[in-house]
């Protein structure tokens, strides 16, 4: 069954359009924020990894003392 093309159904193509490219946009938008986050995690990671090191070296410098 096929159905005649319209202004309507025109339009409405167009605005399911729009609405894909929106919904595109908006996943993009939330991956990149999902990616920054993770790296910022990383680097606070990081972070307390390097003050543990930084500890146990300190600890074992005054061992030696």
């Amino acid at each position: 069954m096929t159905f005649p093309t319209t202004a309507w159904s025109l339009d409405m193509h167009s605005m399911d359009q729009e609405l894909v490219k929106d919904r595109i946009r908006t996943l993009h938008r939330e991956a990149e924020q999902h990616r920054l986050v993770a790296g910022i995690q990383r680097l606070r990671r990081a972070q307390r990894d390097a003050e543990r090191a930084s500890a146990r070296v300190r600890s074992a410098l005054l061992r030696l003392v």
